[in-house]
């Protein structure tokens, strides 16, 4: 089943979706961060919504 582009939160909200404007928006909303920064993120620990806010509040 496809995403449902009209919710707001992510479909897996264990895991971030950088090719989905919707949830990026969403997580860089979360943590407060600019799209880079979330994607800086993801590169360096993988797309675990945990693994990510671990390594932004560092």
């Amino acid at each position: 089943m496809a995403d449902d582009k009209t919710k707001r939160a992510p479909q897996d909200s264990s895991r971030i979706a950088m090719g989905e404007d919707y949830e990026v928006d969403y997580w860089t909303n979360k943590f407060g961060v600019s799209r880079e920064t979330l994607q800086q993120a993801v590169n360096a620990v993988g797309n675990s919504a945990a693994a990510v806010e671990q390594h932004l509040k560092r």
